[in-house]
């Protein structure tokens, strides 16, 4: 792998969005830090895939992004490898669908520490090498950040929470470094099911009437890595859906 290759760290990357993602941005010519949680067999398997078409292109680390002191280690690996990083993609994210008044303290902070803190974290121990680079930010949001539904408020609040992250990085970090994010709509349904009901509900609320792949978005981390004009933005992909 050439040391001249530019390097992502993306979280939440073994599967479904996050491993589109990484082979999107494996394909445009950079290095991959490939985070996983629990799935490693996935995350080995992609490695061994990518590093198929280009050897010593990826490193798989794992890690509870819900532990803070963990979080800055993914990126202090990263380096340590590769010897640079040039983008951060905080892909991975906590979803716990949960009446409001069923959510206690302990599922609230858990949303809150995988999807806001979390990045938060990785963006202060990415920052100095990120500002060498000239580097960039891209976050994965949700419709639900600026549209919540009854049993997701806590979920919903940890997404707007990193929408106004992505704004006060793209501020903190500047000029050096751009910071955007993506807010999909329904783009895969749960691997947990979703019945016929709920997925036409969702698809008749949305204008284009199907959903969205995970290629779609990656197809827009990539534009937005590379959108050297465009800091502080929220991306929406939702087939029209929050209109």
């Amino acid at each position: 792998m050439s040391a001249s290759a530019p390097v992502v760290l993306v979280t939440g990357a073994a599967r479904r969005i996050g491993a589109a993602i990484a082979r999107r941005l494996h394909a445009d010519g950079y290095a991959v830090a490939l985070h996983c949680h629990r799935s490693r067999d996935d995350a080995d398997a992609l490695a061994a895939e990518l590093d198929a078409r280009r050897s010593g292109s990826t490193r798989v680390l794992q890690g509870d992004l819900a532990d803070a002191a963990a979080v800055p280690t993914l990126v202090e690996s990263t380096v340590a490898h590769f010897g640079r990083l040039d983008a951060l993609v905080n892909n991975a994210a906590a979803f716990a669908p949960t009446a409001f008044q069923d959510t206690d303290a302990a599922a609230f902070d858990a949303l809150m520490a995988t999807n806001a803190r979390a990045p938060f974290l990785l963006a202060q121990a990415a920052a100095p090498h990120l500002r060498a680079a000239r580097g960039a930010i891209v976050s994965i949001g949700d419709l639900y950040a600026e549209r919540p539904r009854a049993d997701l408020v806590a979920y919903a609040a940890s997404k707007a929470a990193l929408l106004g992250l992505t704004r006060g990085l793209a501020v903190a970090l500047a000029p050096e470094v751009r910071v955007n994010a993506v807010s999909p709509g329904a783009i895969l349904w749960p691997e947990d099911g979703a019945n016929a009901a709920q997925q036409s509900r969702i698809l008749e609320a949305t204008p284009l009437a199907r959903l969205g792949s995970a290629e779609e978005i990656a197809d827009a981390v990539a534009w937005l890595l590379r959108g050297g004009f465009t800091t502080g933005e929220v991306l929406r992909l939702d087939g029209g859906r929050s209109l």
